[in-house]
């Protein structure tokens, strides 16, 4: 309920879920669990790239050399947000 108004929309598609009895059920929540999978993999992928970026930040030239990365372009990839790729 939003301000005491129902959203029918989606109490209409609740209905319709139990309406179909446990199958439906069932399908409701696996789409539930596969968006809440996604929001996870999402997160993860995320976090790791911004821990990958501040430990490229602190590699030395030598290190940096290493990998056939320059100074330059790491700082670059660096300051890059996290959700960028």
């Amino acid at each position: 309920m939003v301000d005491g108004i129902r959203n029918d929309y989606q109490f209409s598609a609740f209905q319709s879920a139990l309406a179909d009895g446990n199958d439906g059920l069932r399908r409701a929540l696996a789409g539930l669990n596969r968006a809440a999978a996604a929001v996870v993999a999402i997160a993860h992928l995320w976090s790791e790239r911004a821990a990958q970026r501040r430990l490229l930040a602190t590699l030395d030239d030598r290190l940096l050399e290493d990998i056939g990365v320059d100074r330059a372009a790491a700082a670059q990839e660096s300051r890059k947000p996290f959700w960028q790729a």
